[in-house]
């Protein structure tokens, strides 16, 4: 159920990118130990890309979404973002400005989550993991 969206610039390789998505997928799997672990990585070219209103003027920043069960605490957080963090700088070394990836957080209580056709707060499966996950 972790989703995990990527906005970056175009150029990376298929290797580096399958690299960087078993990376980013074991972090989500340890953070929350929930299967179904989805990425969708939408690449953009430079020009159609502004910063600070200026389009071109440097490499891109990638800035990444996680949409996915709040985790039990900051430390679980933080260990998240600086796996991820390495995931994508590694993968978007020489083609985006690694040294500022924005990485946000959207947590979601799991009454607002659904999958299957039914509340994920009903599915004993996923309790059974968040309860992994809290520990």
């Amino acid at each position: 159920m972790p989703t995990f969206i990527i906005e970056g610039p175009q150029g990376l390789r298929t290797e580096a990118k399958a690299t960087m998505m078993a990376e980013i997928t074991t972090a989500l799997d340890e953070a929350y130990h929930i299967p179904d672990v989805r990425i969708f990585l939408r690449e953009h070219a430079p020009a159609n890309v502004a910063q600070d209103g200026r389009v071109e003027a440097e490499p891109v920043r990638p800035v990444c979404f996680v949409e996915a069960p709040k985790l039990p605490g900051l430390d679980a957080r933080r260990v998240l973002i600086e796996k991820l963090n390495g995931a994508i700088a590694k993968a978007f070394a020489g083609i985006a400005n690694t040294d500022d990836i924005l990485i946000l957080v959207n947590e979601y209580p799991l009454e607002l989550a659904g999958a299957g056709g039914r509340l994920q707060s009903e599915n004993p499966d996923i309790l059974a993991a968040i309860g992994t996950a809290a520990e």
